[in-house]
């Protein structure tokens, strides 16, 4: 059986990043996450969480480190060949050999065996666009090569994927959502319904939520719907924040903070159409926005949108991963 690969080191580094903070947090109990909750209730004036131990873990720099990467694309079966650099004929290999290093404290390094003993019998569930997807790939191979011999499966259907390690309990999954609100069928064609999450029971039951919605934003899109209204020609940014919104709601009605852990993460920063020499492979390879002046500052607004809303939701104890421009 195969697995598939992370390419690009803002993605592949982002996912060490989470596993680490996964790790670190789902290594308690009810006390541990309703103190993490309190704790982001009395964040200080910036908005940032912060560790019990006073540490800023999201504040920091990516270090190299040569002991890395933590596995070998090119015997990770599960990747497939547009997600592989190496197979691509990259021809640099040091941006697999980065680690997130905070300045006032050190995370610990991956071990894949300790971490599926902590999820034992947890269900992890990313949800979302390319960054989630390759995310959710890339763990499968950093967990399948730290357990070399244990048995796993690998089952889809439909936008749902399913990885698991019996021998544990776990299950790592990935929904394919770009959106997380719902495209519906209308007479005028496909319609965002920006005010309406119908898929959301697939998300109940998860100990661990990794959301992400952002590229999918940026392409055209004529029909959205708020409040039973179609809307043609919506502003992105607006529809976006209304989507967010929707979302953070669902979050606060339906997710208990001391059972389950909620991540949002932010967006790889290059869906640009560059042309690439053949020897390199192309950081993200679904779609691009083009490379225009105004596609990109749609996306510093929409990232400002992002930060807006999700800092009014820390309180219910999301951990969120907002990428600055």
């Amino acid at each position: 059986m195969k697995s598939r690969h992370i390419f690009g080191r803002t993605s592949y580094l982002l996912l060490i990043l989470v596993a680490n903070l996964v790790a670190h947090l789902t290594n308690g109990c009810d006390e541990e996450l309703a103190s993490a909750a309190a704790a982001a209730r009395h964040r200080n004036g910036k908005g940032r969480r912060r560790r019990s131990n006073g540490c800023n873990i999201f504040k920091g720099s990516w270090v190299y480190d040569s002991s890395y990467p933590l596995y070998n694309a090119n015997t990770c079966s599960f990747i497939g060949n547009g997600f592989n650099c190496q197979k691509n004929r990259r021809p640099d290999k040091d941006y697999l050999k980065y680690r997130w290093q905070p300045h006032g404290c050190n995370l610990q390094r991956f071990n894949g065996k300790a971490l599926l003993e902590k999820w034992r019998g947890k269900k992890i569930m990313f949800v979302g666009e390319s960054l989630s997807f390759n995310q959710w790939e890339s763990l499968t191979c950093m967990l399948h090569s730290a357990v070399p011999h244990s048995k796993y499966s690998l089952v889809s259907k439909g936008s749902l994927s399913v990885f698991s390690f019996p021998e544990y309990g776990t299950s790592v999954m990935m929904l394919k959502n770009g959106f997380l609100v719902d495209v519906v069928t209308e007479k005028v064609g496909r319609v965002l319904k920006l005010d309406s999450i119908s898929s959301g029971s697939t998300w109940l039951g998860a100990d661990v939520l990794i959301f992400n919605s952002y590229h999918w934003w940026t392409h055209k899109w004529d029909y959205f719907m708020v409040g039973g209204k179609i809307i043609k020609g919506m502003d992105h940014m607006k529809a976006y924040k209304i989507a967010l919104k929707t979302w953070a709601n669902w979050v606060d009605t339906n997710i208990n903070p001391k059972k389950t852990q909620v991540f949002f993460q932010g967006v790889s920063a290059a869906h640009l159409n560059r042309r690439w020499s053949s020897r390199c492979c192309p950081v993200i390879a679904f779609g691009s926005i083009g490379n225009n002046l105004s596609a990109i500052a749609g996306w510093k607004r929409m990232g400002r949108t992002k930060s807006k809303v999700l800092s009014q939701r820390n309180s219910a104890g999301f951990r969120t991963s907002v990428r600055r421009w």
